[in-house]
């Protein structure tokens, strides 16, 4: 996986995420084994932040609507518990341009208002 974002319902294989550079996966563990199955190589694994609940809880509402899967309903009915039994697959790399991207953003941002108050004085 090199971009995106990918939501998995299903069991995974072993070495998960190995070449994995780019892009964020979200994983639903219900029995709690995916770590021992991931290749930590070039990635972290996280819990969601309310962000990453909310857009997961959107794809899984649409593929719900789409079609039909009985594991999204399933999941979706019991959200409060199954929220946490995913796991987010993040690529330290792509973490770290994400970082940094947000700091030149905010950089642009504080000069966008310095120049804001200077004309406006």
């Amino acid at each position: 996986m090199t971009g995106g974002r990918a939501v998995i319902l299903g069991d995974t294989g072993r070495n998960f995420a190995a070449g994995m550079s780019g892009g964020i996966a979200y994983v639903w563990d219900p029995a709690g084994r995916f770590p021992a199955l991931v290749n930590t190589e070039m990635v972290e694994l996280e819990p969601l932040d309310d962000g990453d609940a909310e857009y997961v809880r959107g794809r899984i509402e649409r593929h719900v609507e789409h079609t039909g899967s009985t594991r999204g309903r399933s999941i979706l009915d019991g959200w409060a518990r199954e929220r946490e039994r995913f796991v987010k697959v993040m690529p330290t790399d792509y973490k770290r341009a994400l970082a940094e991207l947000a700091k030149v953003q905010e950089r642009e941002r504080d000069e966008a208002r310095r120049t804001e108050e200077k004309v406006h004085g």
